[in-house]
C-alpha cells in the first residue's frame, strides 16, 4: 500500500475548519491514509482485519461485507482529494499530542454511515519518502528550469540586439521589451520566496 501511495499526489484539502495536505490509497485489503498541515505529518495504515472490527463498533446496523466498507471509504475520500467532495458527507478532525483523528459522517445503503481515522505521527522515513525528497527533486528541477529559461531570454535578447544592429524595426512599438536582467531578476525572486508571496496560500 506504501509503494502505491508513493505515486499518489498529494492534495489541498479542508476537514471542517482546517487545511491539509493529503494522499491516501485504497485497496480490497485496506487503506493508508497520509496527512500534514506542514508542521507534523500523520498517518495511518489499517488491514482489511483491522477495518473489519473498526465498522463493526461504529456501525451496527450495517451487516456487509469488508470490501464493501473499503469501496465506500474510497467513494468518499477520492472526491474529496480530487477537489469534488459530496455534499452528504460532512469531515472533521481533532489533534492530539499522540496524532489526529478524523472523524466522517455520511451515509450508506440509505443508512448512517460513520468513520475514524486514528492517525499517528508517521515515522522520519515516510516522511522523507513522500514529502522532504519529493519537494527537494523538485526544487532542484525547478532551479535547473530557471536556468535554463534565463540562459535562453539571453539568447533572445542577443539576436534581437543583432537584428537592431542590422537595421530592423518594430512594427508595433507595444511589442518592445526591456533586455533580460539575469542577477535582478534572480534578487527579486529569491526575495518573493523569501516572504512567500511566490507560494500558494495554506491553512
Amino acid at each position: 500500500l506504501e509503494s502505491s501511495l508513493v505515486m499518489q499526489p498529494w492534495a489541498s484539502v479542508c476537514f471542517g475548519e482546517m487545511a491539509f495536505l493529503a494522499k491516501a490509497c485504497f485497496r480490497d485489503t485496506g487503506y493508508i491514509l497520509l496527512i500534514s498541515d506542514l508542521s507534523s505529518v500523520w498517518y495511518e495504515s489499517a488491514d482489511a482485519e483491522a477495518v473489519g472490527l473498526r465498522s463493526k463498533e461504529l456501525n451496527k446496523r450495517l451487516t456487509v461485507h469488508v470490501s464493501s466498507f473499503l469501496h465506500r471509504l474510497r467513494n468518499l475520500m477520492c472526491p474529496l482529494l480530487a477537489g469534488q467532495p459530496k455534499d452528504a458527507t460532512s469531515f472533521s478532525c481533532h489533534c492530539t499530542a499522540d496524532g489526529l483523528s478524523l472523524h466522517v459522517k455520511s451515509e450508506f445503503s440509505g443508512l448512517p454511515f460513520y468513520w475514524d481515522f486514528h492517525c499517528c505521527p508517521a515515522p522520519m522515513e515516510m516522511v522523507s519518502r513522500h514529502l522532504v525528497r519529493p519537494l527537494v527533486r523538485i526544487s532542484l528541477a525547478l532551479q535547473y528550469q530557471v536556468q535554463e529559461l534565463s540562459s535562453l531570454l539571453l539568447q533572445k535578447d542577443a539576436e534581437i540586439e543583432d537584428y537592431r544592429e542590422s537595421g530592423a524595426t518594430l512594427s508595433r512599438d507595444r511589442l518592445r521589451t526591456e533586455p533580460f536582467q539575469e542577477k535582478a531578476f534572480q534578487q527579486n525572486f529569491m526575495s518573493e520566496v523569501r516572504r512567500g508571496a511566490s507560494l500558494p496560500a495554506f491553512g
